[in-house]
C-alpha cells in the first residue's frame, strides 16, 4: 500500500532528564506503514536535543512561548505554514495545549488539522478540578485542594494527614512531610508554573499508567497500560513494562466513553495493596513513554494523525505484554554553526 505523504509539525523536542513526548511521537510516525511524514520540529529553546538528532526532524523552526501572547504565537505558526504547508500539528506540552485548543478553528482555516480535547474536557480534568472530576465520573481520586496563599497552607493541617503531594499547575510534584516543606515547595512551584499549587492526599501503592486515544465519540481507539520500573527524582519513568490489567483497561474505556474524550491522554493511577485504583492525574496529551505502546503494537501517533484528518479507525484489539523500555543518555556531537543558524534565523 502506498503511504500518504504528510507534513506534520511536532513540539516537545526537549529530550532531557525531563523528556518531552516529541521524539517518541516522531519515532512512531517514522515507523508508520500508512504515513510518509515530513517532520517539522517546533522548538521553544535552541538547545532542545531533538533539533539535532539525525534522521528524525527534517526542518526545525523556533517558536515563542504561548505566554507572550496568542496573537504573536499564532503569527509564527502562520509563517511556518506558509513555507511548509502543514497538514497536522501535534502539540505535546501541557503549557501550550490551551492556546492550540482555542486556536483550533483558526488553524483549521489554514488547512492545519489537530486532534485535541475540547476546552471543557481540558479544564475539567485539570489538577485543581480532579477531585470533583472523579466524583462526577465515578472514579476514586485522592482528596486534593488548590492552594493560592500561605493562609491556605496553614489550614492544611485540619484537612490532610502527612505526607502530602505538592503539585505544580502543569508539571512537577514533591512529597512533603510537614508544613515547612509544603511552604518551600509552594514557593518553588508557584514561581515556576504559577497558581494554583495543588496539595493532594498521598496514596501508598504501585504507580501504573495508561496511554490511550479516544475518538471524541466515546470509542477507545488505543489503550496500553504499563508499570514504571525506574523513576527519576523528577518522578519521570526511566524504565517501564507493559502489563496485563483488565481493571486498568476498563477504567480507561469507561472514562473515555463517559467523557467522549477526544485525543490522546495519559492516566496516572496508584494501585494499592488492597487492589484499589486511585486516579492521581490525567495528562491531556501523548506521554513521553508512548514509543513503548508503538513497540507493543499500538501506533498511537499514527492513529492520532489519521483521526485528525477525519479518518474512521477501528480500535486496536491487542498489545504485547512484557514489552519493556529503558531510557539512556547519549552525547551527540554537533557544530556551533547549527546553533548559530537557529539562534539568528529561527530555522534550521
Amino acid at each position: 500500500m502506498e503511504k500518504e505523504q504528510l507534513n506534520i509539525a511536532v513540539t516537545g523536542l526537549n529530550n532531557t532528564d525531563n523528556p518531552g513526548p516529541g521524539i517518541p511521537v516522531i519515532r512512531g510516525l517514522r515507523e508508520s506503514d500508512k504515513i510518509d511524514p515530513r517532520i517539522i520540529g517546533l522548538a521553544y529553546e535552541n538547545l532542545e536535543p531533538g533539533i539535532y538528532m539525525k534522521g528524525l526532524v527534517d526542518k526545525t523552526y523556533q517558536i515563542p512561548y504561548p505566554k507572550i501572547g496568542s496573537d504573536i504565537f499564532l503569527e509564527r505558526i502562520k509563517y511556518i505554514n506558509d513555507k511548509e504547508k502543514l497538514d497536522v500539528i501535534i502539540p505535546n506540552l501541557d503549557a501550550e495545549l490551551y492556546t492550540f485548543i482555542k486556536a483550533e478553528k483558526e488553524l483549521s482555516g489554514l488547512g492545519i488539522h489537530t486532534f485535541l480535547p475540547t476546552l471543557e474536557q481540558f479544564e475539567e480534568r485539570s489538577k485543581s478540578n480532579l477531585y470533583e472530576f472523579g466524583q462526577k465520573y465515578g472514579i476514586k481520586v485522592p482528596f486534593s485542594k488548590s492552594v493560592t496563599s500561605f493562609l491556605d497552607i496553614k489550614n492544611l493541617v485540619h484537612e490532610f494527614d502527612f505526607p502530602v503531594l505538592v503539585k505544580g499547575k502543569f508539571y512537577d510534584a514533591y512529597l512533603a512531610y510537614n508544613l515547612e516543606q509544603v511552604i518551600g515547595y509552594y514557593n518553588k512551584l508557584s514561581s515556576k508554573w504559577g497558581l494554583p499549587v495543588i496539595v493532594q492526599e498521598f496514596i501508598r501503592g504501585t504507580e501504573v499508567n495508561v496511554v490511550a486515544l479516544g475518538d471524541g465519540e466515546g470509542e477507545t481507539i488505543a489503550a496500553v497500560p504499563m508499570r514504571k520500573q525506574y523513576i527519576t527524582d523528577k518522578g519521570k519513568a526511566w524504565g517501564g513494562i507493559t502489563i496485563q490489567d483488565e481493571n486498568l483497561l476498563k477504567i480507561t474505556r469507561d472514562l473515555i466513553r463517559k467523557t467522549k474524550w477526544r485525543g490522546a491522554m495519559e492516566l496516572e493511577i496508584i494501585k494499592t495493596s488492597g487492589g484499589q485504583y486511585y486516579l492521581i492525574e490525567i495528562n491531556p496529551r501523548i506521554p513521553a513513554w508512548v514509543y513503548l505502546a508503538v513497540a507493543a503494537g499500538q501506533n498511537i501517533p499514527e492513529a492520532l494523525v489519521l483521526l485528525a484528518l477525519g479518518r474512521k479507525l477501528k480500535p486496536f484489539n491487542s498489545y504485547e505484554v512484557g514489552k519493556m523500555f529503558i531510557r539512556y543518555s547519549y552525547d551527540m556531537i554537533g557544530d556551533i554553526s547549527q546553533f548559530e543558524q537557529l539562534s539568528m534565523n529561527g530555522e534550521l
